[in-house]
């Protein structure tokens, strides 16, 4: 066997476990179960973990409201009430004093109780709102693994494309170099390309393993779990008019958590002035002499209603300055929701820019860049198999077909990656 047979068969058995390997992995693929995105964001919604917290930290607020309402609880004592001194001499029938029994209750303010149960649940409202803040962002990362994989699923339909002509000029060129009509680098060429396509694929299918653990991570699922995606979906275009700040304060969860911040230390405020109302404390004492006639030392009691007066200046002091700092929060977090505001339109403003441009290069590259140096490559491998060209020729022609496939892979990459951002920052 000559040199070139050797080489020729060597290469041929490298195909077939190629082609093998791509089969099984085909059969495995279609045996997997195909996750749209709407159902994966669906199950992130339900099952990832870091969404769990915010549920129990609202029930927690919603349990402390309950607490809000309570009374203190009531004091009782027992005493002595003018009780003489040991060893001093009493006359008959003098007061020798009594045992006392005391109870004393607190009664709180009722519209005080109010505006604090009230304080109490506005909180759980906030953690409601950083939930979808937290959600925003896992979806936002769902739709960026779902998309990244779309698109490396097309870079794969590419490159098996790009392998199979490849491989009919391989062919080619193996049948006419013992008839001294092609070079014996022009093969190795070819083949050294073959090679780098198997090298890619093999880059292809790790990535996309790694876009899939980064999705049954978000759903909290086994790591290892297979599955597909919907190589049909396609992100929905955004309409390309610039949202106002009232539509964005309206769709996004951070803006209304500020706002539920905002109506939480409003609730606040109130229940500081609800400070300024008085509470309330019934006192009983009941007195039970030690000796004497009934008649000269009786049973007696004593009940006394209180009232405690907070609107005095030592008093009100603490309750005024919790009022006044609450009032500056509230000012610090309306500036603050302007800014978010300012800043999210700017940036729609700009996603919306990018993505109107990258439409433009990919509807460029599709009706033109690339068919162009397909007819290109075409036309090569005619010529080639009419006994009219180079191998060389051929290659070069589809090295710069491969790499602006590869380009247009990434453009569209970056086009998808826009749409998200832009859902991102509206929540859509």
């Amino acid at each position: 066997m000559n040199f070139a047979n050797l080489v020729s068969s060597t290469y041929w058995k490298r195909r077939i476990e190629g082609v093998l390997f791509l089969l099984l992995t085909t059969l495995s693929l279609q045996a997997q179960p195909v996750l749209p995105l709407d159902s994966i964001l669906v199950r992130i919604n339900q099952d990832n973990p870091l969404l769990k917290p915010f549920g129990s930290r609202a029930a927690a607020a919603r349990a402390y409201a309950e607490g809000a309402r309570s009374w203190m609880a009531p004091m009782v004592g027992l005493g002595t009430f003018r009780v003489p001194y040991p060893g001093q001499s009493l006359a008959e029938g003098s007061n020798r004093g009594s045992l006392i029994v005391v109870a004393e209750q607190t009664i709180p303010n009722a519209a005080r109780q109010r505006a604090e149960q009230t304080y109490q649940q506005s909180k759980a409202a906030i953690d409601v709102a950083a939930r979808g803040v937290t959600l925003n962002q896992l979806r936002n990362d769902a739709r960026q693994l779902y998309y990244d994989w779309l698109v490396l699923e097309k870079q794969r339909a590419i490159l098996l494309e790009n392998q199979r002509i490849l491989q009919l000029a391989k062919k080619l060129a193996d049948i006419r170099y013992p008839y001294q009509q092609g070079s014996l680098g022009s093969i190795y060429k070819a083949q050294g390309r073959l090679e780098e396509l198997v090298n890619m694929l093999l880059m292809n299918e790790s990535t996309a393993a790694r876009k899939r653990i980064g999705l049954n991570t978000l759903m909290n699922r086994p790591k290892t779990d297979t599955f597909q995606i919907d190589t049909t979906n396609r992100p929905e275009e955004p309409l390309l008019t610039l949202p106002t700040t009232d539509e964005i304060g309206e769709a996004r969860s951070d803006i209304k958590r500020v706002d539920k911040q905002i109506l939480s230390m409003q609730a606040g405020i109130e229940a500081q002035k609800a400070r300024a109302r008085p509470d309330f404390r019934l006192n009983f004492t009941h007195f039970l002499p030690f000796v004497g006639p009934v008649s000269l030392m009786p049973q007696q009691f004593t009940l006394m209603g209180m009232i405690s007066i907070p609107i005095v200046p030592w008093a009100a002091r603490g309750y005024k300055a919790e009022i006044k700092g609450m009032q500056l929060d509230i000012d610090a977090m309306r500036s603050e929701r302007a800014g978010m505001l300012n800043d999210t339109q700017g940036m729609v403003a700009q996603t919306l820019t990018d993505i109107r441009t990258l439409k433009t290069q990919l509807s460029n590259y599709e009706t033109r860049i690339i068919p162009a140096l397909r007819r290109n490559y075409d036309t090569q491998l005619i010529a080639y198999e009419q006994n009219k060209g180079e191998l060389p020729l051929v290659i070069d022609a589809w090295e710069t077909l491969n790499m602006t496939q590869m380009d247009y892979l990434t453009r569209l990459q970056d086009y998808y990656r826009m749409i998200v951002s832009y859902e991102k920052e509206l929540e859509k």
